[in-house]
């Protein structure tokens, strides 16, 4: 939130600052980003000597005001080359944006060159990009308090919306893991075919009964049978990616029944847990499995390139049966955390070269054109040896089995 109250001084000033400082720093507020040693090294020492104008963007503007909409990795393509070199934009400017998380719309950035090298800074209304705090001797004040959340106005590295609908829907796992979830045993009047609205009976597996154990509401999301996952050139199944299908909300418990029959033998029967489905990507079926809602993480990537090489392969597309992708799909690779990937690693996509007949060589050779840089995408999600990653641009069509390696 930004705070204005009344000030006469440049004392009362400086201390509105600290407060509002040491207050925008609290754990409720603050954006809590990682800032890796290596990005902290890379901005301190652009911070001292600014980039060459080789590195600039063509056409990167010589002011520009920052707008709602707006993100990190737009900016940065506006006046760097290489969008996910962001550490260097924001050391080109780190005097005046301590935190690079915090950019709000109606900042004015100017670019400024020197002997070769160029520099941002935040347009203070002079427009020299200079900090004039301490000429400032009055401040006019106001008897009214206003409030207004900065963490809404802070500008994310991507669109929040390209890549949220992912990360509750698609789930690597293994076989035995889903084997082991609770599963749609039956609905009601016999219908085949689940949707919005609809209630049906569900129990555990492995003598883990489903129970409404908890004072708030449980969800579930639904998952479809899990399809195996093959690394495109060991043709090993990495892991298991279950189909997300929509979520239910569990009504009552699973629970045992006794019965007598007309002899009087007594037996025991199981009574199914009652769920109401709450929300249909697509139709759902008995025999679905549940797997807990986990809590909603709001999540800021920060685009970096690899610790090392990497050499990956996209193994798949989300949601799709066609092996092409466009931009702003997501596909799954074949490397995870134990290959070095964590969220915000990007990568650039190779196209594969064609194989052709040099017709000109009496000996016909076969040749294979080189492998050609083909777009940029930004893994979001991982898992030991699969990650999911957003396409961020692209010049050609996708394709499954395309090879990956560090942007640089």
């Amino acid at each position: 939130m930004t705070i204005h109250l009344m000030a006469k001084s440049k004392a009362a000033l400086a201390a509105l600052a600290a407060f509002s400082s040491a207050w925008l720093m609290t754990p409720t507020f603050a954006q809590d980003l990682p800032i890796t040693s290596g990005q902290q090294a890379t901005a301190n020492d652009v911070a001292q000597k600014g980039v060459p104008l080789s590195d600039l963007a063509p056409g990167a503007p010589e002011r520009y005001t920052v707008v709602s909409g707006d993100t990190l990795w737009a900016i940065s393509q506006l006046y760097l080359k290489t969008p996910w070199r962001w550490p260097e934009l924001w050391g080109m400017n780190k005097e005046q944006i301590k935190n690079p998380h915090r950019i709000y719309p109606g900042q004015v950035l100017l670019l400024l060159r020197s002997n070769g090298m160029a520099t941002l800074r935040m347009d203070d209304g002079t427009g020299t990009g200079n900090v004039a705090a301490s000429d400032v001797n009055t401040v006019r004040v106001s008897p009214k308090n206003r409030y207004e959340a900065l963490t809404d106005n802070a500008l994310p590295t991507l669109k929040s919306s390209v890549i949220e609908p992912f990360l509750a829907e698609p789930i690597i796992i293994d076989a035995a893991e889903f084997a082991a979830a609770p599963r749609i045993v039956s609905a009601q009047e016999g219908r085949v075919l689940l949707t919005r609205g609809d209630r049906a009976y569900a129990r555990g597996q492995a003598g883990a009964p489903l129970l409404d154990d908890q004072d708030k509401e449980k969800i579930y999301r639904v998952f479809r049978t899990a399809k195996p996952l093959k690394d495109p050139g060991t043709g090993l199944v990495l892991g298991y990616e279950a189909v997300y299908a929509g979520k239910a909300r569990l009504m009552s418990s699973e629970t045992t029944a006794e019965e007598t029959d007309a002899d009087g033998k007594v037996s025991t029967a199981i009574v199914p847990a009652r769920i109401d489905i709450v929300l249909a990507k697509e139709e759902i079926r008995v025999g679905d499995r549940l797997l807990p809602e986990p809590p909603r993480q709001v999540k800021t990537y920060t685009p970096h390139a690899p610790q090392g090489s990497i050499n990956g392969r996209i193994v798949s597309v989300y949601g799709s049966a066609v092996e092409n992708a466009a931009q702003n799909q997501v596909v799954v690779i074949n490397k995870g955390t134990l290959d070095g990937v964590d969220s915000g690693t990007v990568l650039a996509i190779l196209k594969n070269g064609a194989r052709m007949i040099d017709k000109q060589d009496e000996t016909r050779p076969l040749l294979k054109l080189p492998d050609e840089r083909n777009g940029l995408m930004m893994v979001f999600r991982t898992f030991d040896h699969l990650s999911y990653a957003l396409i961020l641009d692209i010049t050609d069509g996708v394709r499954v089995g395309d090879r990956l390696a560090s942007p640089r």
